[in-house]
């Protein structure tokens, strides 16, 4: 049977040399290892959302939610679907067992999504969808607010949007940047007011102008030209790409031809309801939620989006301004700043409570146990990919304080049976 301290005493330099391998790879694991707020977990559900214009709730729930639910079922691991129906929109709700693997979970949505592909093209025409999601369990470690400063600047929502946009392109190319997220943004629409006293006076119909105005805004092939050498595509010109052109449009209905802008006021606005929006001062915004990609660093991440932000702000449009609403990157820095100021004051404390209650030799060899095997757990963690966070950063605090008493035992009882006359191999 093997003696472990017996043969760590009759083999001291091998012992002195897995210290120094395990503090120093400790140390190079801590540097490297990922920091988050939180563990990484995996959302076990998924929202399927279907839109039917005009059905009421008693055919979604006929034509729609029943055939979606009877082909999701079909689907591995899964164990809850919950539909509801209601006038144009069918929403489907499919849960995982518990137990349900983390590696089987990308497996089980794919085949998900395999399904609502299969029965796409039986749903009565007219249907939207079914459009799957399951990633609303992503969590935004910074949030950036993009505002105009003050109304006199004249910037609309419209430019806040394009303007965000610009910003979101640069800051994806951060490194363990997963994806952008923006927050407030207001649909866009052009909007055609008729005078309806002018319609009867030329004798036209709504209709009429409309589809006037989606035969002239169609893009359709028109053909191509071949030579010798060439090939030269054909391409009618006409599709709207201003609010101004669309005013200018000359169309020609029943026989008359007219000016859009003669008949109708042609104006660009926001799509009404508005969507969720997002104020920051009292004034509107465009929100930039920033992913973070599995087992990245928040902390260096966060420094490296400020500092593109930084950058970025030079090239802003004189009266907008970002502002930081949210920076969980400082939250982790304060979580992991505070676990090692108690990993030093637990260190200070054990040394002098060792030191006069065992003396000098083993109160040292007591000391040094808690960053030994720390170095040795952050080695363990960085190879089976256990980050920073919270829940491990407690782990460690409360296994420090059985670490010391441990330690203080072993140490203590082997200097017990040294002053009854046992040689240290049998001590040990």
């Amino acid at each position: 049977q093997i003696n472990l301290s017996e043969w760590a005493l009759r083999h001291q330099s091998m012992v002195l040399y897995l210290m120094i391998v395990f503090m120093v790879g400790g140390v190079i694991s801590f540097l490297k290892l990922g920091r988050a707020e939180d563990p990484d977990f995996t959302f076990k559900v998924m929202v399927v959302r279907t839109l039917w214009p005009g059905a009421s709730a008693a055919q979604v729930e006929q034509q729609l939610t029943e055939r979606i639910e009877k082909k999701l079922a079909e689907t591995s691991w899964v164990d809850v679907l919950r539909t509801a129906s209601k006038p144009g929109e069918s929403l489907t709700i499919v849960i995982l067992k518990d137990y349900t693997p983390k590696t089987e979970v990308p497996e089980a949505w794919r085949q998900v999504r395999k399904k609502l592909d299969d029965i796409r093209h039986t749903l009565p025409a007219g249907v939207q969808g079914p459009f799957p999601n399951d990633e609303f369990g992503d969590v935004q470690i910074k949030v950036f607010a993009l505002v105009a400063r003050d109304d006199k600047t004249g910037y609309d929502m419209g430019d806040l949007r394009r303007e965000a946009d610009r910003l979101a392109r640069e800051l994806r190319r951060v490194s363990d940047v997963k994806k952008i997220e923006l927050i407030g943004v207001q649909d866009e629409k052009i909007y055609i007011d008729v005078s309806p006293a002018r319609l009867a006076a030329m004798g036209l119909v709504p209709t009429q102008v409309f589809d006037a105005l989606q035969r002239q805004n169609a893009v359709v092939p028109a053909g191509q030209v071949e030579t010798e050498t060439d090939r030269v595509r054909l391409r009618v010109s006409g599709p709207f790409d201003s609010v101004e052109a669309l005013r200018e449009a000359s169309l020609a209905v029943g026989g008359r031809s007219f000016r859009l802008g003669d008949i109708a006021r042609v104006t660009r606005g926001l799509a009404d309801p508005p969507q969720p929006r997002m104020r920051v001062a009292g004034r509107d915004a465009i929100g930039l939620g920033i992913v973070m990609a599995k087992g990245g660093n928040v902390i260096a991440l966060g420094d490296n989006l400020s500092t593109t932000m930084e950058r970025l702000k030079q090239d802003l449009p004189v009266g907008m301004d970002v502002h930081t609403v949210f920076d969980q990157p400082q939250i982790v820095k304060t979580s992991l700043n505070l676990f090692v100021s108690t990993l030093g004051e637990a260190m200070v404390i054990v040394l002098a409570v060792s030191f006069l209650s065992l003396g000098w030799r083993t109160g040292t060899v007591v000391a040094l146990s808690i960053p030994l095997v720390l170095a040795m757990t952050f080695l363990a963690m960085s190879i089976f990919g256990i980050d920073l966070q919270r829940i491990s950063l407690g782990a460690l605090v409360i296994a420090l304080g059985l670490l010391v008493d441990d330690a203080i035992i072993a140490a203590e009882m082997m200097v017990v049976k040294m002053e009854q006359g046992w040689d240290r191999f049998k001590a040990a």
